[in-house]
């Protein structure tokens, strides 16, 4: 550890919870304030340590409100770590419950990212405003949605039942965070108590049902399209369906669900790029969703727009092609 009276000691001492040895050394210093502009109340904050905030608020009368380059408060240090008893401390000595860090994230929104409802109910309960957004067009539904705790969505649509009408500033919707982090329970949450339109679209054109399906989260497909109606064959900005999304990311069942079990043509083209899905998979060199979409009738003489067949796409991926094609008689 550093030598007494070292600022890096302070820190290491109120990380640890050693406030009799951080009360000493303090005399010899005075005060601490770390790279990034962190105060010691910032490290109590952080680390859970409310004797010493307290100590440091009352005993040195250290700002709560004071910031660092990040313009981080006190309480967003303890929101976003999911320390209760901190933020209440924090907020009952009137610190500012909607302040903003850099990017305009409030505390709630902190709070959000960590699954912590008691710390939640208290930033609320204390007037935080769920509405707000962050430079991104996120509000703190949002950011729950992508965490995915249903209790949390269930309780700020209690406290704020507009809280779901919202969308980022590129049009994405808390189902298409859920749906795209694979977050079940709370897109069964979203479907019950929101009214989101079917097949709702970002700026791209992409639905939650294709978030879904690019990340490979085969219960939430279903349940959309169960529960939402969701159209298996939408199509994005440049024309592509969910089949080439999934091609893109290579997700080999989800490939096989929407041409087995729903229907989908497996060579059907993006109608801006006239890509198929092998096209897509070939781009992205993945060889086994290759070998998947061969299997179930992909066409290797297909052409996209520039006269290309998939085998002409990716040197390795090429030669597979062209050895599949071969072994098939094509």
């Amino acid at each position: 550890m550093a030598p007494p009276g070292d600022p890096r000691r302070l820190c290491r001492l109120v990380q640890e919870g050693r406030l009799c040895a951080l009360q000493e050394e303090l005399q010899a210093i005075g005060g601490y304030q770390g790279p990034a502009g962190d105060t010691l109340l910032h490290y109590a904050a952080r680390h859970g340590r409310r004797d010493i905030l307290v100590y440091l608020v009352e005993a040195w009368g250290m700002d709560i409100e004071a910031t660092n380059r990040d313009y981080k408060r006190p309480l967003h240090e303890a929101a976003s770590m999911g320390h209760p008893d901190c933020v209440r401390y924090l907020l009952d000595r009137g610190a500012a419950v909607d302040c903003l860090k850099k990017a305009d994230w409030t505390p709630l929104m902190m709070a959000c990212t960590r699954n912590k409802l008691e710390v939640i109910q208290d930033l609320v309960e204390h007037g935080a405003d769920p509405l707000l957004k962050n430079k991104d067009g996120w509000n703190s539904f949002h950011i729950a949605s992508r965490e995915g705790d249903p209790l949390i969505l269930q309780y700020l649509l209690t406290v704020c039942p507009d809280v779901w009408k919202t969308e980022s500033k590129i049009r994405r919707t808390p189902l298409h965070t859920a749906a795209m982090h694979g977050c079940l329970e709370a897109v069964k949450v979203i479907l019950q108590r929101c009214q989101y339109e079917p097949d709702c679209k970002d700026n791209c054109g992409v639905t939650p049902f294709m978030d879904a399906i690019q990340s490979g989260h085969m219960d939430i497909a279903r349940l959309l399209l169960e529960k939402h109606k969701a159209c298996s064959w939408a199509k994005d900005s440049l024309g592509a369906q969910a089949l080439h999304r999934a091609a893109v990311t290579g997700q080999d069942a989800a490939i096989r669900f929407l041409v087995s079990d729903l229907g989908i043509d497996v060579n059907v083209r993006a109608t801006s790029t006239h890509l198929t899905a092998l096209h897509c998979a070939a781009k992205e060199g993945h060889t086994s969703t290759v070998q998947t979409l061969l299997s179930i009738g992909a066409d290797i003489n297909s052409k996209d727009e520039r006269n290309r067949s998939g085998i002409e796409c990716k040197p390795h991926v090429c030669f597979y092609i062209k050895h599949r094609a071969w072994r098939l008689g094509v």
